[in-house]
C-alpha cells in the first residue's frame, strides 16, 4: 500500500462583476514600443484582441473585496464539497502573486501572508494548521499542489488546502491593452493522504524554471502613459516573447510528466492548462501531440474557460477543475479512473505539469 495525495473536494469564487469587451471602448491605449497612443480605433484594438485570445468577458472583484476574501470563499466551498471541517486542515498553502491589493491602490500587501489571512477569516483556531504562501507566477497553484504532495508523501501532514487566487484587475495599467486579458478569481482544493494498492491522485509531476534571459517577460513597470501621475507600478508582459517561450518549453514538460507517470499520451483524458490565451494554449497542445508524432487531437480534451473568465493567473486551473467536477461546464466531465494533466506556465519563467489519476 503506497501513500498518495488525493483531491477530496474543490471550491471556487468567481466574482459577480462581469466586464465585457465593450467596457474598454473609452480607454486610451498606448503603444508599448513608442509610448504614444495607437493610431487604431479602440474598436479595432478590441476586435483584434478578442480574435487572438478569444476573451469576450472577464470577472473583476467588487470594490469592497480583496484577494484573501475571494480565497476564503473558495476554501469554504471546497470544505463543504469535501465534507470536512476547516479545523481539520493541517496546512493552508496559498498560491498568489500580489497579495491583497485594495481598491484604488496598486500597493502589494503581503504582510501577514494571505494563507494566514484566510485562516483568520475562516476563524480556524487549530494552531497545528500551518500557513504559507507560494509566489511562482501563474503556476502558483500547481506549485502549491507539488508542495502539498511533498508534505503528504513525507507523512508530515495528512490533509490541507491549496489555493490559487489573484486579483489582476487591481494591478493592470489602464493604458496598456494587455489589461483586457486580466481578471480576478479564486480556486481551492482539499487534498488528503490516501493509502492505495493501485496508483491514485498525484502520480507524477515535472517542472522547470528559466530565469536568464526570461525573468523579464512578466514584471512590474510604470504606466505606458508618459503623462501618468504618480509612481504606481503595473503588471507588464512581453506577450510575443512569452508566447514563443511557452510553445518552446511547455510541451516538453508535459511529456516528461507523462513519462514519469509511466503513461502514454493516449492515456490522458483531459488537459487542464492555465487559461492565458486560447490560441497559445491550442498551440501548446499541438506541440505536445507533435512530440508523440500524433496529428489527431481528441475533441474536448482541453476545456477552456477563458472566453468568459479571462486570465485570473493562479486561479485559472483550480477554478476550471471545480467547474468541471460540479457539472457547470457543458460537455465536460472527469470520471473515475481518468488521467488528467494539470499544467501552468508563467512569470519566472516557471512551468509545472502534474499527472493526476481520478
Amino acid at each position: 500500500m503506497k501513500l498518495y495525495t488525493k483531491i477530496i473536494g474543490t471550491g471556487r469564487c468567481i466574482p459577480s462583476n462581469v466586464v465585457k469587451n465593450d467596457h474598454f471602448m473609452d480607454y486610451k491605449f498606448y503603444d508599448p514600443a513608442t509610448r504614444k497612443p495607437f493610431d487604431k480605433t479602440n474598436e479595432e484594438i478590441v476586435t483584434k484582441f478578442q480574435e487572438i485570445t478569444n476573451i469576450k468577458e472577464r470577472r473583476w472583484l467588487t470594490d469592497d473585496q480583496v484577494n484573501s476574501d475571494l480565497a476564503a470563499i473558495a476554501v469554504k466551498d471546497a470544505c463543504t464539497s469535501a465534507g470536512v471541517d476547516p479545523e481539520s486542515l493541517d496546512f493552508i498553502v496559498f498560491g498568489h502573486n500580489f497579495g491583497d491589493v485594495h481598491h484604488g491602490q496598486t500597493c502589494v500587501d503581503t504582510l501577514p501572508g494571505l494563507a494566514n489571512r484566510v485562516k483568520k477569516i475562516l476563524d480556524i483556531k487549530n494552531p497545528g494548521c500551518i500557513c504559507h504562501d507560494v509566489i511562482s507566477g501563474c503556476p502558483g497553484w500547481t506549485q502549491g499542489m507539488i508542495v502539498a504532495d511533498a508534505y503528504i508523501r513525507s507523512e508530515t501532514f495528512k490533509r490541507g488546502v491549496v489555493i490559487g487566487a489573484d486579483t489582476l484587475s487591481r494591478i493592470s495599467d489602464p493604458h496598456d491593452r494587455d489589461t483586457m486579458i486580466f481578471s480576478d478569481g479564486a480556486g481551492a482544493t482539499i487534498v488528503e493522504a490516501v493509502r492505495s494498492e493501485e496508483p491514485i491522485g498525484i502520480l507524477a509531476h515535472s517542472s522547470r524554471s528559466d530565469c536568464n534571459p526570461y525573468a523579464n517577460l512578466l514584471t512590474f513597470g510604470p504606466s505606458l502613459n508618459p503623462d501618468f501621475e504618480g509612481n504606481d507600478l503595473f503588471i507588464k508582459m512581453a506577450g510575443h516573447k512569452l508566447y514563443v517561450y511557452a510553445l518552446s518549453h511547455v510541451p516538453g514538460v508535459v511529456k516528461d510528466s507523462i513519462e514519469k507517470a509511466g503513461l502514454q499520451l493516449s492515456d490522458i483524458k483531459k488537459v487542464l492548462i492555465h487559461q492565458a490565451n486560447e490560441k497559445m494554449d491550442e498551440a501548446i497542445l499541438r506541440g505536445v501531440f507533435k512530440l508523440y508524432h500524433e496529428k489527431q487531437i481528441p475533441e474536448g480534451i482541453m476545456p477552456m474557460s477563458i472566453d468568459k473568465l479571462g486570465n485570473s493567473s493562479t486561479a485559472t486551473v483550480p477554478t476550471l477543475l471545480d467547474l468541471i467536477l460540479k457539472g457547470d461546464m457543458e460537455g465536460q466531465e472527469i470520471n473515475k479512473g481518468d488521467y488528467v494533466i494539470l499544467c501552468s506556465v508563467g512569470a519566472g519563467m516557471n512551468i509545472n505539469s502534474i499527472v493526476y489519476k481520478w
